[in-house]
């Protein structure tokens, strides 16, 4: 998975509107080897990205979890944790 692309689901709070359009943005971005889309393509870019953060925000309001929703800063300490040690060394 790409690693800019995050878990989003059963967060307190929820994932907001952002979050979904920018895993979206990013899920793009991998699909298309494109960072930044060449104007004839920006279009279909944008769209993509759009649609996709739609299903994803759908996808989120439906899944049901028994888990005890995640603590945001504890989630992003383990990232960093994991980051220290992938770029130690």
């Amino acid at each position: 998975m790409c690693r800019n692309i995050r878990p989003l689901n059963n967060f307190e709070p929820p994932a907001t509107s952002h979050e979904v359009h920018e895993a979206a943005l990013q899920f793009v971005r991998k699909v298309s080897g494109a960072t930044r889309p060449s104007a004839a393509n920006q279009a279909a870019f944008d769209r993509a990205v759009h649609e996709i953060a739609h299903v994803t925000q759908h996808l989120l309001d439906e899944l049901v979890t028994t888990a005890p929703p995640k603590d945001r800063e504890v989630e992003a300490q383990k990232r960093r944790v994991r980051a220290r040690a992938r770029y130690a060394g």
